[in-house]
């Protein structure tokens, strides 16, 4: 009977879908403070990674410590990490505005520390604290949109996220370097306080408050898996600062393999993390998880050595070389309006496989730039990556909520940033060893810049065609769920007559 209530839920959902929501539906008096609270608890966390890398280089001047500035983005990705992965646990225990009102109060005593820090220590101890803060916020908000939005509109909603991570890989360092340059580079970190201070608000005014405890036993906190997990991606993070290639390519390896054996420990588990059936390539939820992470994990190829490779091998200016980071950040937003636009629910979730295929043809098209040398290829590349993620991603995102049961599904919204944060932090680590095996450093030729960040972009069109195959077969397991749960509900509704 549980199963036959999710699958008519579930069928429910998908045909209120096909009604015609409007992009001006979000911003209506009934839903417009919702869709700018949970754009902000997005933003908050897409944005602060770019304002704080953007602004920390003059903070060392300042405060000294360049020899650990490496750990101020790495303690924040890890601890985000652990926060996206703990998150629907704390929500089914503490309800979903107490959650948020407590990440968000962490986050400001974070953002708070590191402000006012004196030392660059003191500087990583903030940036552990608003990681877990803003980890927390950033999958709740995901988990939030199909409770807090009408069917016809989760597609407009994930159409605006999308918008939010596309608007942060612009935007972000543009609003942090002004301004570091007029102000000071503490001023791009206090601009998070009273940003948070508009989202406690707004979820006040719009998160309902829990009606009453839960009768069932709460689940207990996995901190030991928990541990592990955040002991690899920070192992990951490591591996690029390693001494040497034999050294890196050990920890890497051992990093890979503590979370593969995470993950398998986890599938066992009476109280799991992750969603059921995740990264089984048998099961639609599971492939879509694996393109989840691997296209964020090809891409983290740009957004590494691009820029640098054009300021240093083309010798652009760092204007000019963030205008290719502005392309693919406008293409992704233009495309992800347009998807969301479309009103067949059939039709956007058949487009999904067009995100990894655009994808891989963008880098494809990069690793040819570097290649014949040839930097105008960069910007036809970087308008088809863009797309590749606008096309996809806000419709992967809800197939993998509605491919899932109905327990499961705060597990996999509040899962998917935390992937998407995985998959950059691992692509980072591989693309770095990958070009330091081709001599890639700051005193290489020419010659030899061409070569890695030529391998590099092979590297990651590879990868890009490994999501580009479970794209495709994300769409085919999706749609044979589909049919043998309409079969069933028919079936068990001929046996009630």
């Amino acid at each position: 009977m549980v199963l036959a209530k999710d699958d008519t839920e579930a069928s429910e959902r998908k045909t209120a879908a096909e009604e015609d929501g409007r992009w001006s539906e979000l911003l209506r008096p009934d839903y417009l403070a919702t869709t700018a609270a949970l754009c902000l608890g997005v933003a908050l966390f897409a944005f602060n990674e770019f304002f704080v890398s953007t602004a920390l280089p003059t903070a060392v001047n300042e405060i000294g410590g360049a020899t650990i500035l490496s750990w101020a983005v790495t303690l924040y990705l890890v601890f985000a990490i652990l926060g996206g992965a703990v998150a629907a646990n704390l929500k089914a225990r503490f309800g979903a505005r107490s959650t948020l009102i407590a990440a968000a109060l962490i986050f400001v005593v974070g953002t708070i520390i590191a402000t006012t820090a004196g030392n660059m220590p003191q500087v990583l101890a903030g940036r552990v604290f608003q990681g877990f803060g803003e980890g927390i916020i950033a999958a709740i908000c995901y988990a939030l949109i199909p409770e807090l939005f009408p069917a016809r509109l989760v597609p407009k909603v994930f159409g605006a996220e999308a918008i939010v991570w596309a608007t942060a890989a612009f935007g972000g360092p543009l609003v942090s370097g002004f301004l570091t340059e007029h102000w000071s580079w503490r001023a791009a970190f206090a601009v998070n306080i009273p940003a948070t201070a508009i989202f406690v608000a707004l979820v006040l005014f719009i998160v309902p408050a829990r009606k009453a405890p839960s009768t069932d036993t709460p689940r207990p906190i996995p901190i030991l898996r928990l541990a592990v997990v955040g002991a690899g991606i920070l192992l990951i993070s490591v591996s690029n600062t390693a001494s040497s290639v034999p050294l890196m390519a050990a920890a890497l390896a051992t990093a890979l393999t503590i979370l593969w054996a995470a993950v398998a420990t986890d599938r066992r588990a009476e109280h799991s993390i992750l969603p059921g059936g995740a990264f089984q390539l048998t099961k639609p939820l599971g492939t879509g998880l694996w393109v989840v992470l691997l296209m964020p994990l090809a891409q983290a190829s740009g957004s590494v050595y691009l820029i640098y490779g054009l300021q240093h091998v083309w010798n652009f200016s760092p204007t000019a070389a963030g205008f290719s980071a502005a392309l693919m950040a406008i293409s992704w937003s233009v495309t992800a309006i347009a998807v969301a636009s479309l009103r067949s629910h059939d039709l956007r979730v058949k487009l999904i496989p067009t995100g990894p295929a655009l994808l891989s043809l963008g880098l494809a098209g990069l690793m040819i730039a570097f290649a014949i040398d040839d930097f105008r290829l960069v910007f036809p590349s970087q308008i088809a990556v863009g797309a590749g993620f606008g096309i996809s991603w806000g419709t992967l995102s809800q197939l993998m909520m509605d491919v899932s049961l109905r327990g499961e599904r705060d597990k996999t919204s509040a899962f998917l940033p935390t992937l998407q944060s995985a998959g950059y932090a691992i692509g980072a680590a591989i693309c770095g060893l990958t070009a330091n095996l081709r001599g890639f450093d700051e005193n290489a030729d020419i010659a030899t810049m061409h070569g890695a960040l030529f391998t590099v972009f092979v590297v990651a069109c590879l990868i890009s065609t490994a999501s580009l195959y479970l794209g495709l077969r994300t769409v085919r397991l999706a749609a044979s769920q589909s049919r043998h749960d309409r079969a069933r509900n028919a079936a068990q509704a001929f046996a009630g007559d």
